[in-house]
């Protein structure tokens, strides 16, 4: 996966999440789990962007409101799905705190897994 594929990736499981059904916080929020890699689309995603920004000091505010939307977003709505008892994929609490990881490894310009 190249910079522009996972940006672009990101950018529509975040920002652009209204328009797109099958965004992973679209689903989180209507009480769904994710569609089957989907996570590991956006941990690998997260990865080569963490990987091309690694160096640098800025980068765009699309791309930055779409990490902070995943990374919060996302735990915010798997915590309202428990307080409806909605019966969650096992392993769904981990993934979102690799996500929140490698977001915060992007934001750091430092891994953090």
């Amino acid at each position: 996966m190249d910079y522009q594929t996972a940006r672009s990736l990101l950018v529509n499981q975040g920002t652009a999440a209204d328009h797109n059904p099958d965004a992973l916080l679209t689903r989180l929020k209507q009480g769904q789990p994710p569609i089957p890699g989907q996570i590991t689309s956006i941990l690998l995603a997260l990865k080569v962007v963490f990987e091309s920004l690694r160096e640098s000091s800025t980068f765009e505010r699309e791309l930055a409101c779409s990490l902070h939307l995943l990374a919060s977003d996302s735990r915010q709505a798997f915590e309202q799905g428990q307080q409806a008892e909605i019966d969650w994929p096992p392993l769904l609490d981990e993934d979102l705190s690799r996500i929140a990881a490698a977001v915060k490894s992007i934001f750091m310009g430092e891994w953090q897994g």
